[in-house]
């Protein structure tokens, strides 16, 4: 294709030129709240103005974490707007820096912001616990995933409203909303392989979705965040068909991974958060029958009407076959939630073959005497907590390059970022929670026998209240 960076689009095919010129020019702005005035395209609000993208609204983007953390409250609606606005200045960097040389195009542009728009148009309510959590016990080993629902959903909504869009476009977007997936679609062309690195990156895992929901979960939460991601579009650079990053940047890379981490580790996976996510998905596996929740996921024609609400739903129905999913949500309400009996992070050298402990585990390894416990009285949280590439550091992944004068490109060993670089990048904890309270004990002892048999060790972090007494009273 010829370089239209400098206004020259005689060689581009008609349907390329007619998006330049209708679709690209700003015909609206929002206010958002992180990034301040976010310009929207006409083609762009298109997709906006349909209730399929609209149902965004009602989709919180932290899932249940407002539960705990109450400013926790923004939706996938503005993080998709987030998304698109950073995708725009993302390819306009490079257009302004390498547009001639990369041969970057208006309909170029339009894609990579059609594709950070449209990313988490598929996804489904309370964040990843409808999918991760919820699917996985109603459904025989489907391979769902919200991005491929995301590219259905586009589909569906170009054909459902008739939006006038170069089909060679709407292909290019639904590969790179794929580009980070298991489920990734071959590309259809090998040339700019670079654009695909800048909404869903799958190469090393650096985008503008994680750059939006990073700082915007900091800001709704509470927490501070010394991840600059400004600095990392001002200074980015494609070497060999790949966005590389100057040198000198490699500690605010690490800091973007380290962030997320973080929030791991304090808010989507906060004990109490978890708590209340086991409650929801049993409150959905019980009403999933009469209610038929999961058929929703075969077409996007009644997907796109299940969102949060769901909950509200269930709440309210007078049905008597939704009793216990009722008493469920009271409890959350009320805030007589499963309790916490204690956790184990999983030796180090034992995580790569780590197998999921579950309920069966627990039970199982109760001490003869007392009560016998049932796994519908357990529940258990294996949760996984690292810095986007496994066991692996991300910055092994991550191409640099010295200076703008500087065709070459190398990545950073670690004894050069910092000795001060963990050993390990991937953290394996089990929760386990008891459903009722007058089993916490029971259960608590039944972990700590399991912790024992398992690995010869059991958590000290951690103790019941009941517990403590007994320590307290034996002191005494």
């Amino acid at each position: 294709m010829g370089a239209c960076c400098n206004g020259d689009v005689s060689s581009l095919p008609h349907s390329y030129d007619a998006v330049s010129a209708r679709d690209l020019r700003p015909s609206k702005h929002v206010h958002d709240n992180l990034h301040g005035n976010i310009y929207l395209d006409n083609l762009s609000l298109k997709f906006i103005d349909t209730e399929q993208f609209q149902r965004l609204r009602e989709l919180k983007q932290l899932g249940l974490a407002n539960m705990v953390y109450p400013g926790a409250v923004h939706s996938r609606f503005e993080h998709s707007l987030g998304v698109y606005w950073l995708a725009g200045q993302s390819i306009e960097m490079l257009k302004n820096f390498q547009g001639l040389e990369l041969g970057i195009n208006r309909f170029d542009m339009q894609t990579v912001k059609l594709a950070g728009l449209l990313h988490d148009i598929g996804h489904g309510p309370f964040s990843h616990l409808f999918e991760r959590e919820f699917l996985p016990k109603v459904t025989n080993g489907s391979q769902w995933s919200h991005e491929q629902m995301s590219v259905n959903m586009v589909d569906y909504i170009v054909n459902e409203h008739h939006i006038d869009v170069d089909p060679e476009m709407i292909k290019r977007v639904k590969e790179m909303i794929l580009a980070s997936s298991e489920f990734t679609l071959p590309r259809s062309s090998t040339e700019k392989g670079f654009l695909y690195d800048i909404v869903a990156n799958g190469r090393n895992g650096i985008d503008v979705d994680k750059f939006d929901y990073i700082a915007r979960d900091c800001r709704a939460c509470g927490l501070g965040c010394n991840f600059e991601f400004q600095r990392l579009l001002e200074t980015m650079r494609v070497l060999d068909d790949e966005i590389c990053y100057r040198a000198k940047e490699y500690l605010s890379i690490h800091k973007l991974f380290s962030t997320r981490a973080d929030l791991y580790r304090t808010v989507y996976t906060h004990p109490k958060v978890k708590a209340i996510e086991l409650m929801v998905v049993d409150a959905l596996v019980q009403a999933n029958d009469y209610l038929e929740i999961s058929s929703h996921i075969l077409n996007p024609s009644e997907y796109w009407k299940l969102d949060d609400t769901i909950i509200k739903t269930i709440e309210t129905a007078p049905s008597q076959e939704l009793k216990e999913s009722r008493e469920l949500i009271l409890r959350i309400r009320r805030r007589n939630l499963y309790q916490f009996c204690n956790e184990y992070a999983v030796p180090k050298d034992m995580v790569e073959n780590f197998k999921k402990v579950t309920a069966q585990d627990i039970v199982c390894s109760q001490k003869s005497g007392g009560g016998t416990l049932r796994e519908e009285d357990v529940a258990v949280s294996n949760v996984k907590i690292d810095l986007t590439r496994g066991k692996h550091n991300p910055l092994e992944s991550i191409n640099f390059f010295k200076d703008y004068d500087s065709d070459e490109k190398f990545t950073i060993s670690n004894d050069r970022v910092s000795h001060l670089l963990p050993t390990t990048y991937q953290d394996m904890i089990v929760r386990v929670y008891a459903k009722k309270p007058e089993l916490v004990e029971a259960i608590s002892d039944a972990f700590e026998n399991f912790q024992l048999r398992t690995y010869g060790i059991k958590a000290q972090v951690h103790s019941t209240p009941e517990k403590k007494k007994r320590r307290y009273t034996a002191c005494i």
